[in-house]
């Protein structure tokens, strides 16, 4: 099924290796405007060559991106007083991404084939049964290496964020990767060849669009897992952040983080509640039974405009830097993450920077957690002959001073 050509991957590649050098010889490498170093982005993994791509518009926008897991390296946008700020989490070279053992992260990625979690690892398709692999949440009466954890997530031990996808476009504000997932990657069915196209627009959004064909029937939920920090400084959490969501509904979860398969409005729910914008603050450390699950946020919210990505689906702001996010995507769900799990281990971040607990938002346009085992949710089972379109468009802009 592979589209693609070699000689345009190669032509790809070293237009990416001119503009991150600017032309410059290998031993005068200009730098990023976020400071990356386009040389530490540059090896070969599982036999594809893998570079750092920088995309810029006429604003002085830049967003860096390298297609080890299609990953958003850094995102850079002007604050209140027209200062640049890097607002992702990221590493500063390939191999600190590459580093599952000491740098397990998903910053960043173009996540595949499933996105978030599904539970036991299990799912049918007609009367086939399929096991995917189990990669999440401690089994705490495991016996044995194939059974220690519980479900599975993210694609599995080595999702496509821990994979290079191949470079099939690219230019100075458009970046085309594709994926070529056989048949068995993570035990899922069907051979699969998947798109990421990152576009960065004249108006400061980042539009990212995912496509994907297939074989044979097979679950398939893509998504962006950048980690944001509006106030320029990871070292500062994201919870004095201004949230709203356009969302009167959520999925709640049990202590592993599985969907019970409820729809639960958020007015009942106070701390979900972000109807009207509020600090991340206010209710994050509340004693409601889902917080104290998550540690935090970890949860889809159902969205009201589902399939409508001329609506935002959400808006964040920071006191700090002024800077407003704006999502918009014909997805039906979004999972707000709120960093619950980082605790300042990374090894390799950008400025040596620490990230510690709540140091990102992750905002990822999805379907619903655990889809393929709750026919009432929205289906995310793929058919031949059917194409894949997810959209997420991440804008950025300047709160308006009250």
């Amino acid at each position: 099924m592979k589209l693609y050509h070699l000689p345009i991957f190669a032509a790809a590649m070293a237009l990416a290796t001119a503009c991150g050098s600017n032309g410059n010889s290998k031993e005068d490498v200009a730098l990023t405007k976020s400071g990356l170093n386009p040389e530490n982005f540059v090896d070969t993994i599982d036999d594809v060559p893998v570079a750092l791509y920088t995309l810029a518009n006429e604003n002085g926008m830049e967003v860096c991106v390298t297609n080890f897991g299609g990953r958003i390296v850094s995102i850079m946008v002007p604050d209140k007083d027209g200062n640049f700020q890097d607002v992702v989490l990221g590493f500063d070279n390939v191999q600190a991404y590459a580093d599952r053992e000491h740098n397990p992260s998903d910053f960043g990625a173009a996540i595949g084939r499933y996105a978030n979690r599904i539970k036991d690892g299990k799912f049918s398709i007609g009367d086939t049964e399929y096991q995917l692999e189990r990669n999440n949440v401690r089994n705490p009466n495991a016996t044995g290496a194939d059974d220690r954890f519980l479900h599975h997530l993210h694609g599995g031990f080595k999702g496509w964020q821990y994979k290079p996808y191949e470079v099939l476009e690219a230019d100075s504000n458009h970046l085309v990767l594709v994926m070529n997932s056989p048949e068995g990657d993570g035990n899922f069915p069907g051979n699969v060849e998947a798109k990421v196209i990152y576009t960065l627009l004249p108006d400061n959004a980042l539009d990212i669009r995912y496509e994907a064909v297939t074989d044979a029937a097979t679950p398939l939920n893509m998504t962006n897992h950048s980690y944001f920090n509006l106030n320029g400084d990871p070292e500062t959490d994201i919870t004095n952040c201004t949230l709203e969501l356009m969302a009167g509904n959520f999925t709640p979860v049990d202590s592993t983080f599985i969907p019970t398969g409820e729809i639960a409005s958020v007015k009942d729910n106070a701390p979900f509640d972000f109807t009207l914008p509020k600090t991340i603050a206010q209710d994050i450390n509340s004693d409601h039974q889902q917080i104290v699950y998550g540690g935090g946020y970890d949860h889809n919210w159902v969205l009201d405009y589902a399939g409508d990505d001329s609506a935002p689906a959400a808006i964040v702001t920071s006191p700090v830097t002024g800077i407003t996010l704006t999502v918009y995507t014909n997805e039906p769900g979004i999972q707000v993450y709120s960093g619950n799990f980082l605790d300042g281990s990374a090894k390799g971040t950008k400025g040596g920077k620490t990230y510690n607990k709540r140091a990102g938002l992750c905002l990822e346009t999805q379907h619903y957690p655990d889809s393929p085992n709750h026919p009432d949710f929205p289906s995310t089972i793929l058919e031949p002959g059917q194409t894949y379109d997810s959209h997420c468009v991440y804008k950025f802009g300047i709160a308006e001073a009250e």
